[in-house]
């Protein structure tokens, strides 16, 4: 069993590099997607992504409780991998339609708070069930600090987001370019 986090910038090819990872495995997968087609745009991407898995994985939509999910799909001999965890924490911090400031401190929903301890806790939780996880995130805080409160929080949180997963993780890869550079455990 190992968990590995999969990070890297906009196009960096991260979720490509989990998708192989994936295949390599010749393990049962469940795509677990936390996107939300919002415009037409997303929409397209959404189509993108489906089109480029194998038709034998099974895809699983979960927007908000990706903890929940993670434990109910753990089983012996599967691989879950998990796309992507940014998208899955702009879902929470927007899950009550919130309007935020652009200067001033933001309060996070309650869902927010408790969803983030329960991911943290399934990730922990499923060490023993024989299962595989990969978790494909994004790098932002490489760049400038963003313009705005809520930007400035949602940097933060998913730089907390990335530590706390890459702590209790066995593997962390940063993608590059499409190179991945191994930072945490054995090369995959």
């Amino acid at each position: 069993m190992t968990r590995t986090l999969v990070f890297g910038g906009a196009r960096s090819g991260k979720s490509a590099h989990a998708e192989k990872l994936a295949r390599e495995s010749g393990k049962e997968v469940v795509y677990i997607a936390t996107a939300q087609a919002g415009d037409e745009e997303m929409a397209t991407r959404v189509r993108h992504h489906r089109a480029q898995r194998p038709a034998e994985w099974a895809t699983l939509e979960e927007p908000l409780r990706l903890g929940d999910a993670i434990l109910r799909e753990a089983q012996p001999g599967r691989l879950l991998l998990v796309d992507c965890l940014t998208l899955w924490l702009t879902n929470l911090m927007f899950s009550s339609g919130e309007t935020y400031p652009d200067v001033g401190d933001i309060a996070l929903p309650e869902l927010f708070h408790s969803e983030r301890a329960h991911l943290l806790y399934a990730l922990a939780e499923i060490e023993d069930t024989g299962c595989d996880l990969i978790l494909v995130s994004n790098e932002v805080g490489m760049g400038i600090v963003p313009y705005g409160a809520i930007s400035r929080c949602f940097t933060d949180e998913a730089g907390r987001l990335n530590q706390a997963v890459a702590a209790i993780c066995d593997r962390a890869v940063f993608v590059a370019a499409g190179l991945p550079l191994h930072l945490k455990g054995a090369p995959c």
